[in-house]
């Protein structure tokens, strides 16, 4: 990825997702670009840590891009607390204030630091089928754009990932589990 065309987009998208499941040096310098002109250009930005807490380059790189003000972070329970620096000794809460945090599991909490939504139901299948929770990051960075209370936006893009996961889960079994999801999630948005 180029970082010049990283920028170019990331100022003309309407939201940006940095998913860091597949970092580099190189990876990491068009993020870095892309984050920047987002945010010069008033666009919402998400950040997905994957892995952090286990790794520690992303995990440095995370608490770097963390502290750039995402509008949402969309990570499982284990990667939040690492973010935030309470796992391994703890460094207690980074610049976290204007984010909407997105803890996903079996429930999902969403939270803006004063409120907290549940937002429960998907299916036991979405953990066994790679990519559902990097596809929840794209939708929470898309919900993050949206008019509206970004809280509730955040929320309601967690609700639609498990009603399509449901419905995909009635199909068949992981095999079948994408296309199924993915026609699911279409139906779920038109209707």
């Amino acid at each position: 990825i180029d970082p010049r065309e990283a920028a170019q987009f990331a100022a003309i998208a309407d939201a940006l997702l940095i998913n860091v499941g597949t970092l580099t040096e190189d990876r990491a310098v068009a993020m870095r670009a892309a984050v920047e002109h987002a945010r010069q250009a008033g666009k919402p930005w998400t950040l997905d840590p994957v892995a952090v807490g286990a790794l520690t380059v992303r995990t440095a790189f995370c608490h770097e891009l963390q502290a750039l003000q995402p509008a949402a972070i969309r990570g499982n329970a284990s990667e939040i607390l690492a973010l935030a620096g309470m796992s391994a000794g703890g460094r207690g809460g980074d610049t976290t204030d204007t984010a909407v945090v997105a803890v996903t599991g079996e429930v999902d909490y969403v939270t803006d630091g004063e409120r907290v939504l549940s937002v429960a139901g998907g299916n036991p299948l979405m953990t066994r089928v790679v990519g559902t929770g990097c596809a929840l990051s794209a939708v929470v960075a898309a919900s993050a754009a949206l008019p509206g209370a970004r809280l509730e936006n955040v929320a309601a893009a967690c609700g639609l990932m498990k009603q399509a996961g449901e419905i995909a889960a009635r199909q068949g079994g992981p095999g079948s589990f994408i296309p199924a999801f993915l026609d699911a999630l279409y139906q779920e948005v038109q209707g």
